[in-house]
């Protein structure tokens, strides 16, 4: 998986721009090569997951709406075999298509029309904090009785059933095991696991905690892994803290 946060003059960072209309691939390009990133463009989601595949990237901007295979595929496909960050595009405003964008893996979201330099600050601000910054801190298996996260290994099992976690699910799910029985804010976590530099609301906390429980197979009104502290934000599970 990619893993390269800091270009290098040999490494430089590497950006695919996947959208099927080509005042944005040609509005986008030009920019992203000035700011220094290696850059590939693809303009339906078939070619994007090959070149995806091929390039790994350590970035993608992605159209919601492509021919074919739409982004959120695209998305969910690039996740399987990717670490890249996720930053969706769409023409629409509507508060599901944000949900359902971010419940794919997508990192961030920007809505049509954006400025390039904008889009440009908030991929820099995504790739100058890499995930693994508190997994150096909290190295080794954590065991909170069922749960076990492995920080070395990236690797989460329940009841010794590994489950498969996004980047951001991980990181998650890490920074809440760093203190078992603090409670988190949603301000704490999106600087802990999104950065300082964010741009986005707290409401993407919400959709990556709920897409977490349901991995972790949290069903129904209490949380077995991950608890709502109402007002607040989150913290783990009483079972997990004894």
């Amino acid at each position: 998986m990619s893993a390269v946060f800091e270009s290098t003059a040999t490494s430089p960072l590497r950006a695919l721009v996947v959208d099927d209309a080509p005042e944005i691939t040609q509005m986008l390009e030009p920019v992203l090569k000035g700011e220094g990133f290696d850059t590939r463009t693809a303009s339906t989601g078939e070619e994007a997951i090959a070149i995806a595949r091929q390039f790994q990237p350590d970035i993608v901007v992605l159209d919601l709406v492509l021919p074919g295979v739409d982004g959120l595929e695209v998305c969910r496909q690039i996740r399987g075999f990717s670490d890249a960050y996720v930053v969706m595009l769409t023409s629409k405003d509507a508060e599901v298509d944000k949900v359902i964008g971010l419940a794919t893996g997508a990192d961030d979201y920007v809505a049509k029309p954006f400025s390039a330099r904008e889009l440009v600050a908030r991929m820099r601000a995504m790739l100058r904090r890499p995930r693994t910054k508190l997994a150096a801190v909290t190295t080794g298996p954590k065991v909170h009785g069922p749960l076990t996260i492995d920080t070395d290994a990236r690797e989460v099992t329940v009841d010794a059933k590994v489950v498969e976690l996004t980047r951001i699910e991980f990181e998650l799910l890490s920074t809440l095991c760093s203190r078992p029985k603090a409670v988190f804010s949603r301000s704490q976590l999106l600087e802990l696991v999104w950065g300082p530099n964010w741009f986005g609301d707290t409401h993407v906390v919400d959709v990556h905690v709920s897409n977490l429980r349901a991995k972790l197979g949290d069903r129904g009104r209490t949380s077995r892994f991950v608890q709502t502290v109402r007002g607040i934000g989150f913290r783990l599970g009483d079972e997990l803290t004894r």
